[in-house]
């Protein structure tokens, strides 16, 4: 439960009028962010480098599925602004997921230590400081760390977000949707990588080209080339990230007892060296949960908020059909309830049609130390809204650690004014938890004995396996004597498997997980998102 001591933040109070002892254009930027109802506070108006703490910077809680970007050079307070917003995000019953790049986000869980600086800052902006963590949730992509694993098949990752992994151009991308489409046809499971691999080997040989003459075809050069980007991913051990038991990302929109919002922390430090995996794999989460959520139009606060770090690394080399499917679920996804905050260095890094469905900015200081970086700050600047109060290029180029410029949507709808702001501290840990206190969290946590190991089912390995051996079993009576009985399960066997999709789905060991995946016998019914990604059935 929340501490006695902390009154409920679920309703915080409403901002008021500004004092009239304010300098104008701080009075006039103030009632701005004049909410009614409840509201997260960022921090203070700052002018002139005073801030004022009369003049609170907020953002009405029932925008936030209206997405929103946090950007800024390395080392201006990205990572403590996701922090600030996921706790208050917390406080009022919202889940939260951030990704841990850095590996510095998990003491959101855990009290933040008192200090002279905290207090400082405290003062500065008129907030009331007190040591609160959150509930928190730890996962790390294929069990690579010491969070909770979190794994999916490959027919459920689809072929577009697969393609981005594997660094393929267009035409090898087609051709993988090929194989992901053969595959749903005939009742091969895509669960992990050498599923894949068996499946594309098998559309290379001969008797593969047989099979797909009616829909197209898979050139021995295409499939060599996947093959290839396949056995080095494998190499890098990303193959742990595929596989089952596959991970549900409802599991993300759960609440604590007391009524606050889990915080979900994806461990990724490990696999820094695979930038596109993680980023993709991000997308996967997002596309997953837009294909199993229902519409339920603007709520006054979200289901659940999604913060994306590094999301240059999502845009980077993306195929023209991979960006129109990222901008489309970005736009759609608000209606499930779910936002989306990007967090990258500059606006630049994200592509004009997903920028313009962020309607939240908060912008921390950017470097002016080349042409290429004055150039982004002026894009920067002209995509702001006007602001009298501050020339924007000189505000964004002083910013201390900490402050940022902001606007927001107001209840609404509309632009607030832009407001240089000095933000609040958090009031969890700003920094890691103790290894030792991680993992026993994990320990302790529900989703451990339900993810933490790895299953290998009959799929489309074993499926090809099998196919591949039944000639030359047909063989076998004819050099050896075999006893009757074994031919006769030998029949029996060869008819469950040749006997059709109704006969291998009645014959799997796990016909409620297996109905679930995009590659199983029912993969002729399942429509694929805008990613190729499946529907699960539960």
């Amino acid at each position: 439960m929340a501490p006695a001591e902390q009154p409920s933040p679920a309703e915080p109070p409403s901002a008021g009028p500004a004092p009239a002892g304010l300098p104008p254009q701080v009075r006039e930027i103030a009632a701005g962010y004049a909410f009614t109802g409840p509201a997260l506070d960022l921090g203070a108006v700052l002018l002139d480098g005073t801030a004022y703490p009369d003049a609170p910077v907020r953002v009405p809680l029932g925008v936030l599925n209206r997405h929103g970007l946090v950007a800024g050079a390395t080392g201006t307070g990205k990572t403590k602004t996701l922090q600030l917003i996921a706790e208050q995000l917390s406080a009022q019953g919202v889940p939260v997921f951030l990704a841990d790049v850095k590996g510095d986000v998990s003491g959101v869980s855990a009290p933040g230590a008192p200090s002279e600086r905290t207090a400082a800052r405290a003062a500065e902006v008129g907030q009331s400081w007190a040591p609160q963590g959150c509930p928190g949730e730890f996962y790390a992509l294929g069990g690579q760390g010491e969070g909770i694993p979190i794994r999916a098949t490959v027919t459920s990752f689809g072929p577009l977000l697969l393609a981005k992994v594997l660094d393929l151009n267009e035409t090898q991308e087609s051709s993988l949707g090929l194989v992901f489409h053969y595959a749903d046809r005939n009742g091969l499971e895509l669960y992990d990588l050498k599923d894949l691999t068996a499946v594309i080997s098998f559309l290379a040989s001969p008797e593969g080209k047989e099979e797909l003459k009616g829909i197209g075809g898979l050139s021995a050069a295409t499939a060599g080339v996947i093959l290839r980007s396949l056995t080095m991913l494998e190499n890098e051990g990303a193959g742990a990230f595929f596989g089952e038991p596959e991970f549900d990302t409802t599991e993300l929109l759960r609440t604590a007892p007391d009524g606050r919002g889990v915080v979900s922390v994806l461990e990724l430090p490990a696999v820094q060296d695979r930038p596109r995996l993680f980023s993709t794999f991000l997308m996967w989460l997002l596309a997953d949960l837009y294909q199993e959520l229902p519409e339920v139009g603007d709520l006054d606060r979200p289901k659940l908020v999604f913060f994306f770090d590094e999301a240059h690394l999502l845009f980077k080399g993306a195929s023209k059909a991979f960006l129109e499917a990222i901008t489309q679920t970005v736009r759609l996804i608000r209606s499930k309830g779910v936002g989306i905050f990007l967090v990258t260095q500059t606006p630049k890094d994200v592509p004009a049609d997903v920028l313009a469905q962020l309607g939240n900015r908060v912008q921390h200081a950017l470097r002016a130390f080349t042409p290429d970086d004055a150039k982004a700050l002026k894009a920067t600047v002209s995509t702001f809204p006007r602001s009298p109060a501050y020339d924007l290029g000189e505000v964004l180029t002083t910013l201390g650690t900490g402050e940022a410029v902001v606007t927001v949507l107001s209840e609404k709808g509309a632009p607030t004014p832009v407001a240089a702001t000095r933000l609040r501290a958090p009031q969890s840990l700003m920094g890691p938890i103790e290894p030792a206190a991680l993992r026993a969290a994990v320990d302790v946590s529900a989703l451990t004995a339900r993810y933490r190991d790895a299953v290998d089912r009959e799929s489309a390995y074993e499926k090809l396996a099998a196919r591949a051996a039944r000639p030359a079993a047909a063989e076998v009576p004819e050099a050896r004597d075999v006893p009757e009985e074994a031919s006769g399960e030998e029949a029996e066997r060869g008819g469950k498997e040749g006997g059709g999709l109704l006969g291998s789905l009645l014959s799997s060991p796990a016909l409620k997980s297996f109905a679930r995946s995009a590659g199983t016998q029912l993969g002729r019914e399942i429509s694929r998102s805008l990613f190729g990604t499946s529907r699960r059935r539960r």
